[in-house]
C-alpha cells in the first residue's frame, strides 16, 4: 500500500479480475480507480437481488415467505368477519354429531346430541384451517358427514351375511310334537323356539274321551296323510299294546305348529279311567287341595278344557259314538269355570267382568269319528243336529254357524235349508272303511260277484275326501281376537302361560272341587 492509504492498483486489479471476472465478459476491465472497482464487484450482487434471478436452491433466506400463512387469530378481519357469523349457528350441531361417529362410537353420538353437553366439543373445527381447508367449504362438509352417518348405521346389518341369511331363511319346521304341559301339569317353555313375531296365527285344540282318536285327527289335520304309517304321525297315536292295557297315549298337552303358522294342541283324555287307575294303583301322592283321586282327575280335565276355551280359536270335541250326556255336562262346567278375558289396564276389573260382551268364546266343532253308514242317512243327520242344538242351547260357545257339511258337497242331494238348526257337526268314517268295502256283493255263496267293475257301495264319501274337507273348513274359520290386544305367536305363548297359571290358581275351580269333595 502507499503512504496515502490506497492499495496498489496493479496487484489489486489482477486479484479482482480472477475472482469477479464473468464468463461472458470480453477484454480487460478498468480497475484503475476505487470507484470503478466498487462498480465492478458490487453491481452484480445488486443487479441479481433486484431482478430476482438468483438461484432459489442457494439462497437460504428464501424460506422466510412461510410467514404468509398466519395463525387464525392474526389474520386480517375484513375477509373472515362477514362469512363467519352465519356459518357456525346452523352447522355447530352436525359437526358435533359427527365427531363421535369418526371415533367409532355410534351409540354415544345420539346421546351426546340430545343433551346440552353435546354442544361443548367444537374442537373439531380448530384443526380444519391448518390443513388448508377454506372457509367456503365448511357449509358442505356437515352434509357429507350426515350422509356417512346414515350409511354407517345401515352398513352393519347389510354387510353381515349371517344376519341377512337368518332373515331370509324360512322358520324351522317341526318334525314331531313337543310338550306344552307335562304329565305333572307343569308348563314347558321349549315351544317358544318355534314361534315368530307375526300375528297371522290360528290355534286349534282338541278335547275328547279316551280312545276316540284325538291324536290321529290332529295329525291328519296338521301334517300327515292317511296313507302314512301311524308311527310317523306328529302326534303319537294309541298303540296296539296300549289299547290292550286300556291305557292312554297322550299325557298333558302336546304342541305342534305347521309351516302355515297353525298351532295344534293335543290333550290327554278327559275323565280318563286309565289316569284314575294309575293314581290308585301306583299310590301317587295327590296335591294337598285334593282328597280323592277321582276329584283330582276331573279337576285336571276341567283345567285343560278351561285353558283351551281361553287360548284357542277352534276347539274340536271328538266322540266315537252318539252321544254321551256326561260329555255335554262337562263342557258346560268348563265354560262356567273358564277364566275371564283379561281387560285393558285402563279399565277397572269390576266393569270388565260385568260386561259379557268382552268375554271371549272359541268356535266349538263336534267331530263324530268312526261314523257308520247309517250315521250319514239324512234323517239320522237331522236328529243329531237337533239334539246337539238343544243340549247346547244355553251355551255362549260358538257351536253353530261356522262349519257345514251341506256347503262342502258331502250331501249333494240335500238343499241348504234341509237342517232347521245346523250346528258345527262333521262326520268321519272309519279309516279302514275302504278295505272293508273292497269285497263286492255276490248273488250266492259260490257265484261270481255282481258289478265287479264298479266300486263297492259305502254310503258316504271316502275317508281321505272327508278329512280334506274338514281340514279346509277348519283352516278357513274366522280368527277372533283372543284378548284386548292383537297377539303375535310369541305373545300368544306368554299369554297362554299366564292363563295356565291362572287356571291352576283359579278360585272358581277351587270352590268347585270343594263341592265335589
Amino acid at each position: 500500500m502507499s503512504e496515502s492509504g490506497h492499495s496498489q492498483p496493479g496487484l489489486y486489479g489482477i486479484e479482482r479480475r480472477r475472482r469477479w471476472k464473468e464468463p461472458g465478459s470480453s477484454g480487460p476491465q478498468n480497475l484503475s480507480g476505487p470507484g470503478g472497482r466498487e462498480r465492478d464487484y458490487i453491481a452484480p450482487w445488486e443487479r441479481e437481488r433486484r431482478d430476482g434471478s438468483e438461484d432459489p436452491s442457494t439462497n437460504v433466506m428464501q424460506k422466510t415467505p412461510i410467514i404468509l400463512s398466519k395463525p387464525p387469530a392474526e389474520r386480517p378481519p375484513p375477509s373472515t368477519a362477514p362469512a363467519a357469523p352465519p356459518a357456525p349457528a346452523p352447522l355447530e350441531k352436525p359437526i358435533v354429531l359427527m365427531k363421535p361417529r369418526e371415533e367409532g362410537k355410534g351409540p354415544v353420538a345420539g346421546t351426546g346430541a340430545s343433551t346440552p353437553e353435546g354442544t361443548v366439543p367444537p374442537p373439531p373445527t380448530a384443526p380444519a384451517p391448518p390443513k388448508g381447508e377454506k372457509e367456503g367449504q365448511r357449509p358442505t362438509q356437515p352434509v357429507y358427514q350426515i350422509q356417512n352417518r346414515g350409511m354407517g348405521t345401515a352398513a352393519p346389518t347389510a354387510m353381515d351375511p349371517v344376519v341377512g341369511q337368518a332373515k331370509l331363511l324360512p322358520p324351522e319346521r317341526m318334525k314331531h310334537s313337543i310338550k306344552l304341559v307335562d304329565d305333572q301339569m307343569n308348563w314347558c317353555d321349549s315351544a317358544i323356539e318355534y314361534l315368530l313375531d307375526q300375528t297371522d296365527v290360528l290355534v286349534v285344540g282338541v278335547l275328547g274321551l279316551q280312545g276316540t282318536g284325538k291324536s290321529m285327527v290332529m295329525s291328519l289335520l296338521s301334517a300327515n296323510t292317511p296313507e302314512e304309517d301311524q308311527r310317523a304321525y306328529v302326534f303319537r297315536a294309541q298303540s296296539a299294546e296300549m289299547k290292550e292295557r286300556g291305557g292312554n297315549q297322550t299325557s298333558g298337552i302336546d304342541f305342534f305348529i305347521t309351516q302355515e303358522r297353525i298351532v295344534f294342541l293335543d290333550t290327554q283324555p278327559i275323565l280318563s279311567p286309565s289316569i284314575l287307575d294309575h293314581l290308585i294303583n301306583n299310590d301317587r301322592k295327590l296335591p294337598p287341595e285334593y282328597n280323592l283321586p277321582h276329584t283330582y282327575v276331573e279337576m285336571q280335565s276341567l283345567q285343560i278344557a278351561a285353558f283351551l276355551f281361553t287360548v284357542c280359536h277352534v276347539v274340536i270335541v271328538v266322540q266315537d259314538w252318539f252321544t254321551d250326556l256326561s260329555l255335554y255336562r262337562f263342557l258346560q262346567t268348563a265354560e262356567m269355570v273358564k277364566p275371564s278375558t283379561p281387560s285393558p289396564s285402563h279399565e277397572s276389573s269390576s266393569s270388565a267382568g260385568s260386561d259379557e260382551g268382552t268375554e271371549y268364546y272359541p268356535h266349538l266343532v263336534f267331530l263324530q269319528n268312526k261314523a257308520r253308514r247309517e250315521d250319514f242317512c239324512p234323517r239320522k243327520l237331522r236328529q243329531m243336529h237337533l239334539m246337539i242344538d238343544q243340549l247346547m242351547a244355553h251355551s255362549h260357545l260358538r257351536y253353530k254357524g261356522t262349519l257345514s257339511m251341506l256347503q262342502c258337497n258331502v250331501f249333494p242331494g240335500l238343499p241348504p235349508d234341509f237342517l232347521d238348526a245346523e250346528v258345527n257337526l262333521f262326520l268321519v268314517p272309519f279309516m279302514d272303511s275302504e278295505a272293508e268295502n273292497e269285497n263286492p256283493p255276490r248273488a250266492g255263496p259260490g257265484s261270481s260277484p255282481l258289478f265287479s267293475l264298479l266300486p263297492g257301495y259305502r254310503g258316504h264319501p271316502s275317508f281321505q275326501s272327508l278329512v280334506s274337507k274338514l281340514r279346509s273348513q277348519v283352516m278357513s274359520m274366522a280368527r277372533p281376537q283372543l284378548s284386548h290386544t292383537i297377539l303375535t305367536e310369541k305373545n300368544w305363548f306368554h299369554y297362554a302361560a299366564r292363563i295356565w297359571d291362572g287356571v291352576k290358581k283359579s278360585s272358581a275351580l277351587a270352590e268347585y272341587s270343594r263341592l265335589l269333595a
